[in-house]
């Protein structure tokens, strides 16, 4: 009937993406390529879930231009968020993705041998680190090697 740890935590988490990369197609859509996707936020792909987004450090900029979010999958549904007006993006900036408290780090994999990002706590504007970031040599530590 209600979800009361969705409807307190999702809005509390945002989820921080570095910009490695800006493309637009000869059909004329522009994308905006970042250092996560579908890994640490399955949501979208999973079951089109809906996503607000900013770019952290072009907070007070107009909007101006129609972006699709993908990650670095390299797969067709590896999109967090199509169809977003943002301010002209760069490489480097920071997009924030809003609301991905509720579910985006227990549902995250390492699909594609991707490493999970750390968790950070704010409060106050004091940062504590939760949930150490993966390494690879976190993700090979239980292969066995013949």
């Amino acid at each position: 009937m209600i979800e009361p740890g969705r409807a307190i935590v999702a809005n509390a988490g945002i989820t921080l993406y570095d910009v490695g990369a800006i493309k637009k197609t000869h059909g004329g859509r522009s994308y905006i390529f970042v250092d996560g996707g579908m890994t640490d936020n399955p949501r979208t792909a999973l079951y089109d879930a809906k996503y607000d987004a900013l770019i952290a450090n072009k907070m007070n900029l107009e909007s101006s231009d129609l972006y699709t979010v993908a990650g670095k999958c390299c797969e067709s549904g590896d999109i967090i968020i199509k169809d977003i007006e943002l301010p002209e993006a760069e490489k480097g900036d920071i997009i924030a993705v809003l609301s991905t408290g509720a579910y985006n780090y227990s549902m995250a994999s390492n699909y594609n041998r991707i490493p999970r990002p750390a968790v950070v706590f704010v409060r106050d504007g004091v940062g504590t680190l939760a949930v150490k970031r993966e390494s690879y040599e976190d993700i090979l530590k239980n292969d066995i090697l013949l």
